[in-house]
């Protein structure tokens, strides 16, 4: 047992006996189906407080030869699997943290050195009969020398693979060394059974290529079959609320919403302190401050700001994430900023729409933080509005609800393109923003009858309240808008809704920029 080479099972055996533990072991026998195959090496990548290093920790404690963990698995999912006993504790492990080794800029120079050493001062230990390692020697040769003469291979485990690329930003010949370290390890190695690296980011790129593209690659852009292993799923998330009487739809608004594959996926970090503390509210704060967010939101890219305010409302935000380099510094459009965004947990993507959005209410307070001050002007003033402007929408008062988005329209000129028709989509989804309160996701361009909706706003379950049909129009007439609404139908797809239906017209004139609102309760039949 060492602290590099085949460490025991004490981190893990922390998390088992914590007072939330989910059982996420089916991720072992995901990695168990890629042992010395050609799929040997993975890069999962997932935010702060999505248990990265307890999946590290778990793999570790149930691959390592340093320790006995038969009793940390039993009654665990991967029991059941029929590769469980064969590889419980029989491998090599090399465990490697790379933060450790980056305690502050001034390791930028020495560390894989330092990495270097401290492994080989621990194979040199464990296999005195290779008299010829010692501490200086490349890592690679030190692995190979053992397998020829030893035929032992090695199961790597690192966590926080990409700390470099957040740390030594400004430092692309320090990042360059740290890939070519680690293709050298890995590319091609018969000493390898498995690699297993865990980050918050993917591997990065230079130009359109990889310098270590033998990774497969899953994160919160694309998950695979490792869906269910990067947070707490819905199931799970209900069980821990019936446990600890907590109320289920509030944790859900929280702190669901990470769209991943065919599921959703909460904050595991978030639930668990929310069930430990009997209180919901925002626990993102702990590691990641909305001065991190700030730092993001604030490059000046074309079309970056309207698509943030459109998210900020509820909507969605069509994006290209093939571009994105993978890491903190190489940003060339919105959509990088964007992407970044998905991997440090600020956003979800829609995989299906190649969209964004905010997940959450505990991300929506982040976002608030951040566009609270300078370059964000008259933002909040119109998201504080919003309310009023949702109660007068409800009282059917369509001259209050066309000066509301009036104000909003001129507050928001600066963040937006003031005359144009996707500015007008922006501004109702700030006008709207308290909606979410009361309502599901809006829902834009919604097929329905013959055509498709701007936005619709369904009521959450168990909230009574209309659901809204809005119809946008520019230079015509917020009548029209009605009119349209019903020859085309727009009520069909929700006509199994049983609460009442309001349909909301709204035109802006461009030529006086005023704006013009009709709203009609819904009859059936109409």
């Amino acid at each position: 047992m060492g602290i590099y080479l085949n460490p025991d099972n004490r981190a893990f055996s922390l998390a088992v006996n914590d007072d939330i533990y989910i059982d996420k072991t089916g991720l072992i026998s995901c990695t168990n189906a890629r042992l010395g195959k050609a799929r040997r090496y993975l890069c999962i990548s997932r935010p702060r407080r999505f248990g990265k290093s307890m999946a590290a920790d778990m793999l570790v404690s149930y691959y390592s030869r340093g320790c006995d963990s038969r009793k940390l698995f039993s009654g665990r999912k991967i029991e059941q699997d029929a590769s469980f006993k064969i590889h419980l504790n029989q491998h090599y492990v090399i465990r490697l943290d790379i933060q450790q080794f980056l305690e502050s800029k001034k390791d930028m120079d020495t560390f894989l050195k330092d990495i270097r050493i401290s492994v080989n001062r621990e194979l040199k230990e464990a296999f005195p009969e290779c008299d010829d390692l010692n501490a200086e020697m490349r890592l690679q040769n030190s692995f190979n020398r053992i397998y020829v003469s030893q035929g032992i291979s090695f199961i790597f485990i690192i966590d926080e693979w990409d700390c470099v690329f957040r740390m030594a930003q400004e430092r692309p010949d320090v990042q360059k060394a740290y890939l070519d370290f680690l293709r050298n390890l890995f590319k091609g190695a018969i000493y390898v059974e498995l690699v297993y690296m865990t980050g918050i980011l993917p591997i990065k790129k230079y130009g359109e290529h990889s310098a270590v593209n033998m990774f497969e690659e899953y994160s919160m852009i694309d998950s695979g079959m490792f869906a269910p292993y990067f947070g707490f799923t819905e199931e799970e998330v209900k069980r821990e609320c019936a446990r600890h009487s907590m109320n289920f739809d509030e944790l859900q608004q929280w702190y669901d919403g990470y769209q991943l594959e065919d599921l959703h996926i909460y904050n595991p970090k978030s639930v668990a302190d929310a069930c430990n503390r009997g209180k919901v509210k925002s626990y993102w704060t702990g590691t990641e401050t909305y001065e991190a967010l700030k730092i993001y939101i604030e490059r000046n890219f074309d079309g970056l700001k309207e698509a943030l305010v459109e998210i900020l409302g509820g909507g969605k935000c069509k994006i290209n994430t093939r571009r994105f380099q993978n890491d903190m510094t190489s940003f060339q459009s919105r959509d990088d900023v964007l992407t970044l965004l998905v991997h440090l947990g600020y956003l979800t993507y829609d995989a299906q729409t190649e969209s964004v959005f905010i997940p959450n209410r505990e991300i929506t307070q982040e976002f608030l933080d951040a566009v609270d001050g300078a370059g964000w002007s008259g933002l909040m003033d119109s998201l504080n509005r919003s309310m009023d402007l949702l109660e007068a929408t409800w009282r059917m008062d369509g001259d209050a609800v066309a000066a509301g988005i009036e104000e909003i329209h001129s507050e928001t000129a600066s963040l937006l393109q003031y005359n144009s028709e996707n500015a007008l989509t922006c501004v109702l989804y700030i006008a709207y923003y308290s909606a979410g309160v009361y309502y599901v996701k809006p829902v834009a361009e919604m097929p329905t009858g013959k055509g498709c909706a701007d936005l619709v706003y369904l009521p959450q379950k168990n909230v009574d309240r209309p659901a809204l049909i809005v119809e946008l129009k520019w230079n015509a007439s917020a009548e029209g808008a009605i009119r349209q609404i019903k020859e085309r139908r727009y009520t069909k797809w929700i006509e199994s809704y049983t609460g009442d239906i309001l349909l909301v017209g709204i035109n802006y004139d461009k030529k006086c920029k005023r704006h013009s609102c009709k709203i009609e309760k819904y009859t059936a039949g109409e």
